[in-house]
């Protein structure tokens, strides 16, 4: 049975390479994002596989009119994957760089997060991914909206996990991606620990067919997620 999925934010990076993994693996996709011109051209490499829908993350009237529309798109769909996401360092605390940063990754990602959920109830099955990020573990004195965000993104996430499994009428699937550094368009200047984006993704892909709660990728970082919990907060400081 051919399985069909929905990738928000896929024009770039992390979601555009999982839109070719899915395909690849026999998905119809619908991608989307703001980018009409890079969804045609993701599209132009499987034109039968791709289904092209432009759409702005941060406007929540959009998000409900993507999934109304839905079933003039495609019968169901198996699986979500949330991806859109954006910051940047904010230095002087400036509302201008932390309020986009907000909009897009706390409204515009609990939108796709409640509507996603309340299809798959409805549908009775589903599967539900957020990348999100390790650094949504602590906080961090030069990028606080981002940091902050991702923090709220997976709490959801794991919310949403508790919800599931307390719903007997469905079965739904919820999972929690966190990259550490990916080369990818939001990240710049100098880092550690940089995975190749072809790397990260057949990692995050492996996961999400493995239904794993919560993936670290690579998955080296999951040291680093497991000393950013225990270190205290006096210490952290000197490096965040």
């Amino acid at each position: 049975m051919n399985k069909k999925a929905i990738v928000f934010g896929a024009t770039s990076g992390i979601g555009r390479e999982l839109a070719r993994l899915l395909v690849n693996d026999g998905f119809t996709v619908v991608i989307t994002g703001r980018r009409l011109e890079r969804l045609h051209e993701l599209r132009s490499e499987s034109p039968e596989k791709y289904i092209v829908r432009q759409h702005d993350i941060t406007d929540t009237e959009d998000s409900d009119k993507l999934f109304t529309e839905l079933p003039e798109i495609t019968d169901s769909i198996d699986l979500i994957i949330h991806n859109s996401g954006i910051g940047e360092s904010n230095y002087d605390l400036e509302w201008e760089k932390d309020e986009p940063t907000l909009h897009t990754n706390v409204l515009g990602a609990a939108k796709i997060y409640q509507l996603s959920y309340n299809y798959f109830k409805k549908q009775g099955y589903g599967h539900l991914v957020g990348i999100s990020s390790v650094a949504s573990i602590r906080g961090n004195r030069n990028v606080p909206a981002y940091h902050a965000s991702k923090a709220f993104q997976s709490s959801y996430l794991e919310s949403l996990w508790m919800k599931a499994a307390r719903t007997k009428k469905a079965q739904i699937t919820i999972t929690n991606i966190m990259p550490g550094y990916v080369d990818t368009d939001i990240i710049t200047g100098p880092t550690f620990w940089m995975a190749p984006l072809d790397k990260a993704t057949v990692q995050i892909y492996k996961a999400i067919k493995a239904k794993k709660r919560k993936a670290y990728v690579t998955k080296r970082w999951l040291l680093v997620a497991l000393t950013l919990k225990i270190i205290p907060a006096k210490l952290l400081m000197r490096y965040l």
